[in-house]
């Protein structure tokens, strides 16, 4: 018994490897938040080595993403980080979001949330393990820019508006 569930699992884990998934790979950088915010060129290193895999359209997929269904979960990951926050569509949305968008980037940096520990275990990653010196210059970087951002805009336009209780 134990022998005919090993062979169609085995079965299973061969044919998944010829299941195509699509790769995060655009390059579309039309509303990317270098064209309205100031990113130095060490800050986009440091934002390309421990944030953009996850958090924009172009994610560098290590070797052991074609194993499936490692690459499966790996896309799942980088879809879901997308969700919450994507550099390369940053200025598409509203200047009160990209505010927030801001605010959280501090907050998970300092409480250190981000980079996720699953993202740099077992030595994977090793150029997204961020020293203090490296958090302390992402937090800077952000509130750099939501300084900015008070400077430029009206406080009320700032502020993410509640949203309505939903009908019942």
């Amino acid at each position: 018994m134990i022998k005919k569930i090993s062979i169609v699992i085995l079965i299973i884990l061969v044919a998944i490897q010829f299941i195509p998934y699509e790769k995060n790979l655009s390059n579309d950088m039309e509303f990317d938040i270098s064209k309205s915010y100031n990113v130095a060129d060490n800050m986009q290193t440091l934002l390309k080595g421990a944030c953009n895999n996850c958090h924009t359209n172009q994610s560098t997929y290590p070797w052991y993403s074609n194993i499936e269904p490692v690459g499966y979960w790996l896309n799942h990951h980088i879809e879901d980080g997308k969700k919450d926050l994507n550099f390369s569509s940053f200025t598409k949305l509203p200047i009160a979001v990209q505010n927030h968008k801001l605010e959280e980037v501090v907050e998970m940096v300092e409480e250190k949330e981000m980079p996720l520990p699953s993202y740099t275990y077992l030595g994977l990653h090793p150029e997204a393990k961020l020293t203090d010196e490296d958090r302390k210059m992402i937090v800077d970087w952000a509130k750099d820019q939501m300084a900015m951002l008070a400077a430029t805009y009206p406080a009320d336009s700032l502020k993410m508006k509640p949203r309505p209780a939903p009908a019942q």
